[in-house]
């Protein structure tokens, strides 16, 4: 094989501390964002529009962030997950400066965790990702981690190191957008009635809707973020796999999950942190995404009372609808319906 192409690191090519820049900067163009509604359905008037935007203090309508998320996402998969078993879960994840149609992403990793596996073949690696736009400015930034195989099972561990993260981040560490007003906000407009005090902690909303995922689909998503990971795309490497198919991109079915949030979430109009998140089970080609969230905290925005964050956790199923909503069964294991489980904070309207 030439030396001129790349496999991707092994658990023994990450050292804590190191620093990986990845490659492709990205510029988000009109199509990008197109695309991203063709394949999810989003509906958020924010990202819709960039009449109801300028109302709201922005120069035109922000990428959606879950967009941005899933760029800044694949740019880090070459060198971080090529060669991971599972990406497990999320952390500490906070939006900065808004993201805009013409702005250039670049990204970054910082190892932050290691731990090799007790069977000797694979380790956790954790991460600390950021996506930068062209003026040096922090779009976002959020940990992971990723169960990754080792290229020598005989190599010898690193020192087990387990980063300290936190539940979920702050109210007073959340960043809202310099110069947003919600004075003008049309609820009309934005297809609910309902805002910050409209809501219970504790409450359960079953969002209703479903969507059925094609091959082409998940895979043009999975292209649209250059992600390269191989087993969403190569259906002749997967056959011999362990599911003898391709996988779904675990950032589509977040993406589907909070476009079906609308219906019963519709003024959560932008998101604000990732707080945790895992994947459950992988899905496939031909199953059928539901979703339902609780409202996890109610939180109070430093300065604001005319705007505040709800804390939500959105649960994904797949064939099955969540009227009587789907999680963990009475031992503490998930439904086997369920495909994720996602911790994160959105700023939405208060009354006046």
């Amino acid at each position: 094989m030439s030396e001129k192409t790349r496999l991707g690191n092994f658990f023994e090519d990450f050292q804590i501390g190191q620093t990986i820049a990845h490659a492709t900067p990205r510029t988000i163009s009109e199509g990008d964002v197109a695309l991203y509604t063709a394949l999810t359905g989003s509906r958020f008037a924010i990202t819709s529009s960039d009449t109801f935007a300028y109302s709201l203090g922005f120069p035109r309508a922000p990428v959606d962030n879950l967009l941005a998320f899933n760029v800044v996402f694949g740019k880090t998969v070459p060198d971080i997950s090529l060669n991971a078993v599972a990406n497990l879960g999320y952390a500490a994840g906070r939006f900065g400066h808004r993201v805009f149609v013409g702005d250039t992403l670049t990204a970054d990793s910082t190892v932050i965790g290691l731990k090799e596996n007790r069977d000797g073949q694979t380790g956790i690696v954790y991460v600390r990702s950021c996506g930068i736009n062209q003026h040096q400015q922090i779009a976002l930034d959020y940990c992971r981690w990723v169960m990754v195989r080792k290229r020598e099972p005989k190599s010898p561990a690193p020192p087990a190191c387990v980063p300290d993260l936190p539940e979920a981040v702050a109210a007073g560490d959340l960043i809202v957008p310099a110069g947003i007003r919600v004075d003008q906000y049309d609820c009309t407009l934005s297809g609910s009635p309902d805002l910050w005090d409209d809501y219970e902690v504790g409450e359960r909303i079953d969002h209703v809707d479903g969507m059925t995922i094609e091959e082409s689909e998940h895979m043009m998503a999975t292209r649209l973020y250059q992600n390269t990971a191989r087993v969403h795309f190569n259906q002749q490497a997967e056959s011999a796999g362990r599911f003898g198919r391709r996988i779904i991109y675990g950032g589509c079915i977040i993406s589907l999950a909070r476009s079906l949030s609308f219906n019963g979430l519709a003024n959560a109009f932008l998101v604000a942190a990732i707080n945790g998140g895992r994947h459950v089970t992988p899905t496939f080609a031909g199953d059928t995404i539901y979703a339902w969230s609780e409202v996890v905290d109610k939180m109070v925005l430093p300065g604001r009372n005319d705007l505040g964050a709800l804390r939500l956790r959105t649960v994904a199923t797949k064939d099955r609808p969540c009227a009587d909503f789907p999680c963990k069964t009475a031992d503490g294991s998930y439904d086997p319906s369920v495909v994720l489980d996602f911790d994160y904070t959105t700023l939405i309207p208060r009354r006046a």
